[in-house]
């Protein structure tokens, strides 16, 4: 399975170069906080909670009451999780988590 080639750049490499050498949990907050904001950082870890909600079959009104996230949001993740790169399983697995009942 391949990425979308419209976000293929030297700059995204050079990020995902940088992410690969984070260690640590605290390396990770350091380089967030500095690269993103506090909201940008709190929508991508909400996104990240949605999928395993929705890995766990909880319903759009459940998950939007835990999350506050929207409808919009849950139904483009739930796009992602059906259609998409396989990015949130695999990051699910390597978690040792499928989301479902975590």
């Amino acid at each position: 399975m391949s990425y979308n080639p419209k976000i293929k750049s030297k700059q995204a490499d050079e990020l995902f170069e940088a992410i690969l050498k984070l260690e640590t949990i605290e390396e990770c907050y350091r380089f967030f906080e500095d690269i993103c904001t506090i909201k940008e950082i709190q929508v991508i870890a909400q996104r990240l909670e949605v999928a395993k909600l929705l890995k766990s079959n909880k319903t759009y009104n459940e998950i939007e009451e835990v999350t506050g996230a929207s409808t919009a949001t849950i139904s483009r993740i739930n796009r992602a999780l059906n259609y998409g790169q396989d990015g949130y399983n695999m990051v699910f697995e390597r978690l040792g988590s499928t989301g479902e009942g975590n």
